[in-house]
């Protein structure tokens, strides 16, 4: 195998190999500057919540999503506040896959209606409604392709019942990754 080794001015190299099985490989950088995004340094998160969130009926509220450690949470990069806003703000400029779920239990009221938005710089940006007539599970997922600036843009998680009466979210994910750097 034949390789090529490009040595940095004080520290660090970049090889380029080539395959040990036959036939041709070509790697086309862009013709553009800026980082190149190798699966180490893209970020990615998803964070839950920890507790019982209630929900007043007619009222759409912020989901805390308080946790980003444990099973099936992490956050690569620390641009998941879990403490304070409970958003998502990536430094890296580029198109992001968002997903988000919230799950409550719903009452014996006929007319029972549910959404899950995601709210991009504090405005709607991508919303789910479930309704349904019966008590049941409901659970909302919402999805988008999201682009961000890479300095201010953020995104947030709210739900909105109209039940009458107050509702307690009793699960909740949230996770995104960066697909497309700018």
């Amino acid at each position: 195998m034949s390789s090529i080794v490009i040595s940095g001015d004080t520290s660090g190299a970049i090889t380029l190999a080539a395959p040990s099985v036959a036939g041709t490989n070509t790697a086309t950088l862009p013709a553009s500057t800026g980082t190149v995004m190798v699966s180490g340094n893209m970020p990615a998160f998803s964070v839950t919540a920890s507790g019982v969130q209630t929900l007043t009926s007619g009222t759409s509220t912020k989901i805390q999503f308080n946790t980003k450690t444990g099973t099936n949470a992490f956050d690569t990069n620390s641009y998941f506040d879990a403490i304070t806003n409970y958003r998502f703000t990536p430094l890296i400029a580029g198109y992001y896959q968002i997903n988000a779920t919230v799950q409550y239990q719903g009452s014996s009221n006929n007319g029972n209606v549910f959404n899950t938005y995601i709210f991009k710089n504090n405005t709607q940006y991508s919303q789910f409604q479930y309704a349904t007539a019966a008590t049941q599970y409901i659970m909302g997922t919402v999805s988008a392709i999201i682009y961000f600036n890479g300095s201010t843009d953020y995104i947030e998680v709210y739900a909105q019942h109209f039940q009458g009466s107050s509702q307690s979210v009793i699960g909740t994910d949230f996770s995104g990754c960066l697909v497309r750097a700018a």
